[in-house]
């Protein structure tokens, strides 16, 4: 341990001597051409942390006295102490010998005195994203449900009474975290801030989640259990409010997108008007690092940035792990934007696999330090329910629109890294902009190896080679007939009549949809309520009977041992990786 020096009695003296010169100047200063001093003039204090260069110096408190501010606490964590003192003040402190940092907060909490000087986490990402400025405006994502395909979401502390509904596609059938990732990203969606106090909360702290576990206590999982969750959120989507979807997650396929599996699946998501963000990935900084389902045309993309603890984006820069465009085989500018992920704040599970691997990466006991585009993705996620939550009737299209457009250039990262630039979570929810993105994409048609669709993480016989499409799909019981078939994914349902302009487009969410041929009796009457769309045909047997909800789709296949068992939670089915890096505790850093 290197040895501190402490000032001797004379400099001390020396010091008190200097600090009161300096007060005196401010007062002089400050009360030119007035009657009045300072002390005298009213003015908000603001709080503020104050680090010290010396943790045993009380020179820096009494400065704070001095200058009329008052200390509040002691925060030997960060070698200093929280204080409030009126803001034309600070630019004295700042010169008090001993002083070694000045951070100033909305509220003296967790979220504003982290810095990576101090070795410590990063929570200023609700302000550098401008989401505490949205919820000044009375919008925090209220009325809006976010769903999170991924480890499970724990339902406690920062998190309590935030999970609208939890789904369980693993063996656990517990719908508990186990592994870790889920909660902590969920936190940074929608956490309440409860063990700091309301200082650390998640972008839309009034928003809901609908948790669906893929993976569990070894954090492994397979494509064919992701696509069945897809599925799932597209089918309970309007029983659950489902408005958003976070999919910090990714293959290193570089299948193209038109013709892979996934890259379908989440198109026919997006398609059914939910708004699906995505982790870009974090195999670094070179071009064509962009993961999949990232890079989806239609998606919105997050890549990360490093925040150097400060919400001012003029000193972000690209985080070294983060997946830049263009996308490997189409060739499509990817990410869309970025925001903070670098060393962020969330809540923790405890006991679960990653909390007992990463004991360093613990902040006190309720919070947890991670990296990765995971995270950026989840903040993402929150900014388009805070979206949301203004402007209820937008879609997809719109939302990503005013995300992409209000995002803020970050000077010195190159385009392909940031796409529009950093998150702005404000002027998006305030925009009234009712553009469109997305226009003219070529949609994806499926069709394509579900086994390229993994990349590396593929199937694989007892030799290591990849096993075919075929004997994969016999080991994992997938049938990519009834799954990916014309019924389900052809040109009827996902296709241009669908999907396109007619479907999707300013016919469906303009003044036709809420007008009178809309809601009249040509479509609420017997040909669009009655036997054609509601009776038999369309919600009798074929749809919801046995053959839809029944045991092949909802029964024992989907839900029961083959998809929740064993066999799906081994290892051997680890083809989706979680795009954190995936904790900075010991063992990382």
């Amino acid at each position: 341990m290197d040895a501190i020096l402490l000032p001797s009695p004379r400099e001390r003296a020396l010091t008190a001597r200097l600090v009161t010169m300096l007060v005196v100047v401010a007062l002089l200063l400050g009360a030119a051409g007035r009657a009045l001093p300072i002390a005298n003039r009213p003015a908000a204090p603001v709080r503020i942390v104050v680090q010290k260069v010396h943790s045993s110096d009380p020179v820096p408190e009494r400065a704070v006295h001095e200058l009329g501010g008052q200390v509040e606490r002691e925060l030997p964590i960060v070698d200093g102490f929280s204080a409030s003192i009126p803001p034309d003040r600070l630019d004295v402190l700042r010169t008090v010998p001993g002083v070694a940092n000045i951070t100033v907060n909305r509220t003296v909490h967790v979220a504003g005195w982290l810095g990576e000087g101090s070795g410590t986490a990063s929570a200023v990402f609700d302000d550098a994203v401008r989401a505490a400025k949205t919820w000044g405006q009375g919008y925090s994502g209220q009325g809006i449900n976010v769903a999170l395909i991924d480890t499970g979401v724990n339902a406690t502390g920062d998190l309590a009474g935030k999970v609208l509904h939890a789904e369980d596609f693993t063996s656990e059938q517990n719908n508990v975290d186990s592994y870790g990732h889920g909660t902590f990203v969920g936190g940074l969606i929608a956490g309440q801030g409860t063990a700091s106090g309301g200082g650390m909360k998640g972008v839309a702290p009034g928003a809901n989640l609908v948790s669906v576990k893929i993976a569990g206590a070894d954090g492994t999982t397979d494509l064919v259990r992701l696509l069945a969750a897809l599925e799932w959120v597209v089918t309970f989507k309007d029983a659950y409010g489902i408005r958003v979807l976070n999919l910090s997650l990714g293959t290193d396929s570089t299948q193209s997108y038109l013709t892979d599996p996934l890259d379908f699946a989440v198109e026919r998501t997006w398609n059914a008007g939910i708004v699906v963000v995505v982790a870009a990935g974090n195999h670094g900084s070179a071009p064509g690092t962009i993961s999949k389902p990232g890079d989806d045309p239609l998606v919105i993309t997050a890549g990360s940035v490093d925040d150097h603890t400060s919400s001012n984006i003029s000193d972000d820069t690209l985080a070294p792990f983060s997946g830049v465009g263009p996308t490997a085989t189409d060739g499509l500018a990817k990410p869309d934007l970025v925001a903070p992920g670098k060393s962020v704040l969330s809540v923790r599970a405890p006991g679960s696999t990653i909390d007992n691997a990463n004991p360093a990466a613990r902040w006190g006991t309720a919070y947890f330090r991670g990296s990765g585009t995971s995270f950026s993705s989840a903040m993402t996620a929150g900014a388009a329910a805070l979206v949301l939550s203004r402007t209820w009737s937008l879609n997809p299209n719109q939302v990503k629109y005013r995300l992409m457009s209000k995002a803020r250039s970050l000077g010195g990262v190159a385009a392909a890294a940031q796409g529009s630039g950093a998150l702005d979570a404000f002027a998006a929810t305030m925009s009234t902009d009712q553009t469109q993105a997305n226009q003219g994409v070529t949609p994806a048609l499926g069709g394509g190896s579900l086994q390229a669709s993994r990349g590396s993480w593929c199937l694989r016989a007892a030799d290591g080679t990849c096993l075919t499409d075929s004997n994969a799909n016999t080991l994992t019981g997938f049938d990519p007939v009834q799954y990916f078939g014309s019924q389900w994914a052809g040109s009827q349902w996902s296709g241009s009549q669908w999907a396109g302009s007619q479907w999707a487009g300013s016919q469906w969410s303009g003044s036709q949809w809420s007008g009178s041929q809309w809601g009249g009796s040509q479509w609420a009457g017997s040909q669009w309520s009655g036997s054609q769309w509601a009776g038999s045909q369309w919600a009798g047997s074929q749809w919801a009977g046995s053959q839809w909800s029944g045991s092949q789709w909802a029964g024992s296949q989907w839900s029961g041992s083959q998809w929740g068992g064993s066999q799906w939670g081994g290892s051997q089915w680890a083809s989706i990786t979680w795009l954190s890096l995936e904790w900075l505790g010991s063992h990382w850093m």
